[in-house]
């Protein structure tokens, strides 16, 4: 595992942002009305709470990506994202939503030397667009796209050791007003429906929250890093792409504990979102 040094120098400093482990939701749903958007709504609640919760606006949001997995790690450094309709059986109209957010070149270019700094090759891709699980993350939390957007892949071995140390590497950001969300979802298995899913959802969200409310930094880390491990593990995650935002998450975090921001079930499985760090916000979920 690398071992992050200090990478780049730094800007002056500001007020430390939090990080955040986030649900995307289905698809385009916040594009959506009626019943299927209807279903998203504590989480829409939850999202558009978030601005209240940072000490002061960022400069600049770095999305780490479920729905982008790459041979080595990738940052998006294009000045005009386009879009990436990377989801299927929507209406016609969602292949043509655009969420016109800036991106932010200098600061894709730190993310990135700082990756490198810390033994990484990391690739700089001008080129991608932002997926649904960058638009329809921001597009409660920052519905008017004027916050500076920069993306960045999981690498394909999926290492969740790896993957905590980036975060370690990129924890300096959140002192030059950088905001961290990792993009995913604590339940997710497409082929998996029905009271099967829920019960699955249940005992994994369960066992992390377990985690969560550990309060030793090792003892959670250790954990996280078996997930394997957990209860229906493999169920709520046959492939892990949606959970290993969450290791990136929690090494940028420091030794900052964590906080349920969202907990309730998204199309019937139980889904939880968790702040590192920041003032004290009250959860909102329902009983799981």
């Amino acid at each position: 595992m690398n071992t992050p040094n200090r990478g780049t120098s730094a800007p002056e400093t500001q007020a430390r942002q939090p990080v955040y482990y986030l649900s995307h939701g289905g698809g385009s749903w916040p594009y959506i009305s009626g019943s299927f958007r209807a279903m998203f709504q504590p989480l829409e609640h939850s999202l558009r709470n978030l601005p209240s919760q940072l000490p002061a606006p960022p400069r600049a949001v770095l999305v780490v990506r479920s729905h982008g997995i790459t041979p080595r790690f990738a940052v998006s450094t294009g000045e005009r994202p386009g879009m990436i309709y990377d989801y299927g059986g929507f209406p016609e109209e969602m292949y043509r939503i655009h969420y016109p957010a800036p991106g932010s070149p200098d600061i894709a270019a730190q993310v990135a030397d700082r990756l490198e700094a810390n033994g990484w090759k990391t690739d700089r891709d001008a080129e991608r667009g932002f997926d649904h699980g960058t638009y329809s993350l921001l597009k409660p939390i920052y519905p008017d796209a004027n916050m500076p957007v920069v993306q960045l892949s999981l690498r394909e071995d999926m290492n969740p050791h790896e993957h905590f140390a980036i975060g370690q590497a990129l924890a300096p950001l959140r002192d030059e007003g950088v905001l961290i969300l990792g993009s995913g979802q604590s339940f997710h298995n497409l082929g998996l429906r029905g009271p099967q899913a829920t019960s699955a959802s249940v005992m994994f969200d369960r066992w992390l929250h377990s985690v969560m409310q550990e309060p030793d930094a090792k003892t959670r880390h250790d954990a996280l890093m078996n997930w394997e491990y957990a209860p229906a593990a493999r169920l709520a995650h046959p492939s892990e792409d949606h959970l290993i935002p969450l290791m990136v998450v929690a090494g940028a975090a420091r030794e900052a504990p964590p906080v349920c921001v969202f907990r309730d079930y998204l199309a019937g499985v139980a889904s939880s979102a968790f702040r590192f760090g920041g003032a004290d916000q009250a959860p909102i979920f329902t009983a799981i």
